[in-house]
């Protein structure tokens, strides 16, 4: 992957990702939940402005959602459930004029990844329900909350548009 290449926030660059990810992955609790903000800081700016580096990143995510050894994977499902929802670009390509969604069809194939990426990991996240640390189980209910929801209002809006 080259990081280098993807966009984050602000317009930055997402190569700080990976290094965050192994703090993530093995630093203390702390130190971990600190690297988990960052993240949400690049990927997922403001907790629903989801950036391009947020697909490839939420494939690392899930797979510290479900390693034994990661000390903060409620923050870490927290996160996954800011990147499905996040429809900062969606919203805005709906609210303008044909010529405005042209310019944000990037943006929101950006969530439309993210989101799809999220979806891949939900048998990780219906195990977490059962954890024996009550934060994550909440995390990972909130999460399969999320994805529930959202997959009932498009269903709602389908049949909307029929």
């Amino acid at each position: 992957m080259q990081w280098t290449r993807l966009q984050a926030a602000r317009g930055s660059s997402a190569r700080t990702v990976p290094a965050l990810l192994s703090t993530v992955a093995w630093a203390d609790r702390e130190t971990a939940r600190q690297a988990v903000d960052e993240l949400g800081d690049l990927v997922c700016e403001l907790g629903f402005v989801v950036q391009e580096a947020a697909a490839p990143t939420v494939p690392f995510l899930i797979e510290l959602a479900g390693a034994p050894h990661v000390t903060c994977k409620a923050d870490v499902l927290d996160l996954l459930r800011k990147i499905y929802t996040g429809r900062q670009w969606s919203a805005a390509s709906k609210a303008f004029s044909s010529g405005h969604r042209t310019r944000l069809a990037r943006q929101v194939a950006w969530e439309e990844a993210a989101r799809n990426a999220v979806l891949a990991g939900q048998h990780v996240y219906e195990g977490l329900t059962a954890s024996v640390d009550p934060d994550v189980a909440r995390a990972a209910t909130d999460l399969l909350r999320a994805i529930a929801d959202a997959q009932q209002s498009a269903g709602a809006e389908k049949g909307d548009a029929s």
